[in-house]
């Protein structure tokens, strides 16, 4: 199966990146080099990172950006500082994070992302370590509960958490569709019509499975602290979740003073280590949502390192 993948937000984040034709970047999330591939063609001395930790990714990129100044590295983003420090990288003039799952996971149901496609209950971006099926068939009552309540903002969480728990006690639960029929047997009718009722489970196993929230925390971290003066960060996300955590971590970046209101003069010290380049996030435009469904949901999000 050809990997393929659409690059959202794909001229914004082109705009927003103000590439320097001799900088350093790094695209944290290759995919299908999309992104990456647009990047490295503005470079002319300079140089892209195109970091990725699905191994069918790695292979995409790396094929698809051979002629062009990139390097192809396999590591989560979150470990970018010493992925990067192994090339003698220190320092960059810009990251781009496209958050979340990609069109090629899901479109590619063996990998077991998707609920319309009956494939082994997997989800792992990597490849590697605990799969869906080990957390599905081994967590709880209460810990599925929070995940799918935490990850997935599902009303009905403990309600499917319990019916999971009563059905892997008759057999194991393998499958996509398996998982997606006890969810929809787990929730009232007018739920199941109003768009698929294992959407937001899935979401939830898919973040626990990848311990995304604790990778994009780690990855925003790092790739703001690899940023030059004037380098700037660009996030996409693709739900509320991951959107807020991005927005929250930037204000952060951006504060300064945080002496009690009451003293009249800042004692604290502190100066903002970045200013926000987007007050509110970019949104795919009309024509990009009909061209592409799957953007309808994304916003970008932009910081510049002070």
């Amino acid at each position: 199966m050809e990997f393929k993948h659409i690059s959202v937000l794909l001229n914004e984040v082109l705009e927003n990146l103000n590439i320097n034709p001799n900088g350093i970047y790094v695209d944290g999330t290759a995919g299908g080099a999309g992104h990456s591939k647009e990047i490295a063609k503005r470079l002319i001395g300079g140089h892209l990172y195109a970091l990725d930790r699905d191994p069918d990714a790695v292979k995409t990129a790396t094929e698809r950006l051979s002629d062009l100044p990139a390097t192809v590295i396999h590591t989560n983003y979150a470990d970018m500082t010493s992925a990067l420090a192994e090339k003698g990288i220190t320092a960059v003039d810009g990251v781009l994070l496209d958050l979340g799952v990609s069109s090629w996971q899901l479109d590619n149901g063996e990998r077991g992302f998707s609920y319309h496609t009956d494939a082994p209950l997997d989800m792992r971006m990597s490849q590697s370590g605990t799969s869906a099926a080990d957390l599905v068939n081994t967590l709880d009552v209460q810990a599925l509960t929070d995940i799918l309540r935490d990850y997935g903002e599902e009303k009905f969480a403990y309600r499917i958490a319990s019916n999971i728990v009563k059905q892997r006690e008759k057999s194991p639960i393998l499958t996509t569709l398996q998982l997606s029929d006890i969810i929809s047997n787990s929730v009232p009718a007018a739920v199941r019509r109003d768009g698929h009722p294992a959407r937001k489970s899935f979401q939830a196993i898919r973040i626990a499975v990848n311990q995304e929230f604790e990778a994009e925390t780690e990855g925003i971290t790092k790739a703001f602290d690899l940023l030059k003066p004037g380098g700037r960060l660009c996030v996409i996300t693709f739900h509320s979740l991951e959107d807020r955590l991005v927005k929250n971590m930037f204000q952060e970046f951006s504060k300064g003073c945080i002496c009690p209101p009451d003293i009249p003069i800042c004692v604290c010290g502190r100066k903002p280590r970045g200013k926000l380049v987007t007050r509110k996030p970019i949104v795919p435009s009309d024509s990009e949502i009909k061209e592409n469904a799957r953007s309808r949901s994304a916003k970008l999000r932009v910081i510049e390192k002070i």
